[in-house]
């Protein structure tokens, strides 16, 4: 049988209705955008960060479907969407044929890709976290209306680009943002963003890599 690929994954209506759904419900309590986009951006980035430090394509793929899986568990709740979400991602990976061994890698990284209790267990939950935590940008914000922004509207629409940069030469992973200052600071970043930072950190060190930040062209970690 022929490896379970993202793009298996991608064509499954039932993933197709369960980021339709989570995305939907996410919305109604306010939160960001977790729709396609942001799924198919995670996906890539974690399969990017780990072809650049040079490791197995196979593992790179199991990275990217971690990636566009790991939030489909806010169709249940958003409190510990990620243990729910591993258990979801079981039942459809094993049903698409996906064996036992690498199932339970993708779960492992699903359900320990959130900041309140997460923690990098293997290649693939390193990749996805720091895919998932670099993507900070205006066009997740659903709020229209900017005088109703909170912290976390404002934060997120002031950044107008972010890119992860990964230099394998030099071990080092860094989220590069530009911030329109007169939205938010970096400080206020920091806020409320402190606690994805040291995951990140965590994460990088789990690749044996140094993590950066660095906002509008200065380093600030």
């Amino acid at each position: 049988m022929a490896p379970v690929t993202l793009e298996d994954v991608k064509r499954d209506p039932e993933v197709e209705a369960l980021i339709v759904k989570g995305n939907e419900h996410l919305g109604a309590m306010g939160f960001t955008e977790h729709s396609h986009r942001h799924l198919s951006l995670v996906a890539k980035i974690s399969y990017n960060v780990l072809e650049h430090l040079g490791y197995d394509r196979r593992v790179a793929e199991l990275a990217a479907i971690a990636g566009y899986l790991h939030d489909i568990g806010n169709v249940i709740s958003r409190q510990d969407h990620g243990q729910t979400g591993a258990l979801l991602a079981y039942r459809i990976l094993t049903r698409l044929g996906m064996p036992t061994v690498e199932v339970a890698t993708i779960m492992g990284a699903i359900g320990n890709h959130e900041e309140e209790y997460g923690q990098a267990v293997n290649t693939v939950g390193a990749a996805l976290i720091l895919a998932d935590k670099s993507d900070v940008h205006r066009s997740r914000v659903r709020n229209s209306d900017i005088s109703t922004f909170d912290i976390h509207d404002r934060v997120n629409y002031a950044v107008q680009h972010s890119f992860l940069r990964v230099d394998a030469s030099r071990r080092t992973i860094t989220l590069e943002l530009t911030i329109d200052l007169s939205i938010s600071t970096p400080m206020e970043y920091f806020e409320i963003f402190l606690m994805r930072m040291m995951m990140c950190r965590r994460a990088a060190d789990f690749l044996d890599c140094h993590f950066g930040l660095v906002v509008n062209e200065a380093r600030l970690l």
